[in-house]
């Protein structure tokens, strides 16, 4: 990696007696830059999603199918983007790897809520959204590396089921700080200036907070310093990779991670299929306003903050490790919660409120679980492309089909036919996930 973004180099071990504190320090700084930096990325991402109703009732010439289509750009630039830059992630330095990508997405959000014209033609609405998902998949991978480094496998399933939930708070906060914006400045453009002014903010902080491995810092890997190795653990695990051996060795035979990975896109096809149409669905299909939509959205996103950490520490508790079980339980309720919701297509709005909740505090455990699964099932060298392969899967195959295909069967059989799709996803993801029941998280305590 060349410049700025190149992994820093590792500094002579500090003296024994300061490791501890210093590891103590550092691994809270790190997580809370990562933490705080990946729900930034998500009060830039989803924007379009809230703006649909607007663009629709400003351009009639537009259909729900084709601004659907901007969101299956963004879904499938996104998912390309996390698979590439997690090999680039896995070679970089995220103290700069992820602000930069922030403050790219934050430009490109602030310029179209800014810029009328940019609204006024789809093939550069579809433009721009694609270059979002572009950068914004510069968000995912440096954290993923961050805590694979800082965080030993023992203790990494409370550590990512926790910094998990930072997509849910930005998620939520992208509706909230939305509506804040319109009501401020009366337009529905601050949708997506108001929210990008925030963001750049948080991306300039967190360049201050985030740090690179622990060997940058003069400390010892974390595996030694939490006496807390994998199975197969040797020093070379410390080493740079390059992306064809992290390919061919560890990713293209890894059956189990393949299984995850095409679980996920069905996973995300029930996750993006109900948020991304919110707004969409209950305001044109129910009749609401944009402040109860919001709520709606908000809703889905909070509760997915306990279900998610619930879904972790269950997984450890009950199942000791073992990620696919819960998955599959919490996806099975899921599907519960999805029918309610779809059954309510003329009932109050306080049963829909409640089946969001269900639903946003049921799906984003087992999406948390694949990415934790993809996580310890390679080295962790190489953690960035594993997260990245299931993130492409989720995206260009899952959320960027609930993009166009959501507002394309909507168009044509209603949206019967679009919770009918939602349940069969459910269904897969479960069927899918059982093929890795087999899998153990193992690791090896040494003296």
């Amino acid at each position: 990696m060349i410049g700025f973004l190149a992994p820093a180099a590792f500094r002579p071990e500090l003296p024994a007696e300061r490791i501890d504190e210093e590891y103590r320090r550092l691994r809270r700084r790190v997580y809370a830059g990562i933490f705080v930096g990946y729900a930034g990325y998500y009060l830039v991402r989803n924007n379009l999603a809230l703006a649909i109703p607007d663009l629709l009732a400003a351009h009639p010439e537009y259909t729900k199918a084709a601004l659907g289509t901007a969101l299956t750009a963004l879904s499938i630039a996104y998912g390309l983007s996390k698979f590439l830059m997690g090999s680039v992630s896995d070679r970089s330095n995220p103290k700069y790897f992820l602000p930069l990508g922030l403050l790219l997405s934050a430009g490109l959000m602030a310029a179209f809520g800014l810029v009328a014209g940019l609204s006024a033609s789809l093939a550069v609405i579809i433009l721009v959204m694609t270059m979002n998902g572009w950068v914004q998949g510069m968000g995912w991978p440096p954290c993923g590396k961050t805590m694979v480094h800082w965080f030993s496998k023992h203790e990494r399933g409370l550590t990512v089921s926790t910094w998990n939930v930072a997509h849910n708070i930005g998620g939520a906060l992208v509706a909230n700080l939305a509506l804040l914006g319109v009501v401020l400045f009366n337009d529905w453009g601050a949708k997506f200036y108001f929210n990008a002014a925030i963001a750049a903010a948080i991306a300039v902080g967190v360049f201050f907070l985030l740090e690179d491995t622990p060997q940058s810092k003069g400390l010892p890997p974390v595996e030694r310093w939490r006496n807390d190795y994998p199975e197969e653990y040797t020093e070379a695990d410390e080493s740079t990779l390059p992306f064809r051996e992290i390919f061919l060795k560890y990713v293209l035979p890894n059956k189990f991670l393949w299984a995850i990975a095409v679980a996920n896109a069905f996973a995300y096809f029930v996750r993006y299929g109900v948020v991304n149409w919110i707004p969409t669905y209950l305001e044109t299909a129910k009749g609401f306003s944009f402040h109860e939509s919001s709520t709606a959205w908000a809703l889905y996103e909070y509760a997915a903050i306990p279900g998610t950490i619930l879904c972790g520490w269950l997984s450890d508790r009950w199942f000791r490790g073992r990620r696919a079980p819960m998955t599959m339980i919490f996806m099975a309720l899921a599907l519960v919660a999805v029918v309610v919701y779809w059954l309510n297509l003329r009932g109050p709005i306080w049963i829909d409120y409640l089946a969001l909740l269900a639903i946003g505090f049921l799906i984003y455990g087992p999406i948390m679980m694949i990415g934790l699964h993809s996580l310890d099932l390679v080295p962790k060298k190489a953690a960035g492309t594993a997260a990245g392969l299931t993130g492409l899967f989720g995206y260009v195959f899952g959320s960027a089909i609930a993009g166009t295909g959501v507002g394309w069967i909507a168009d044509r059989w209603d949206w019967n036919g679009v919770f009918i799709a939602m349940v069969a996803c459910c269904l897969l993801t479960i069927l899918f996930v059982s093929l890795t029941l087999k899998h153990r998280v193992t690791s090896t305590v040494r003296d």
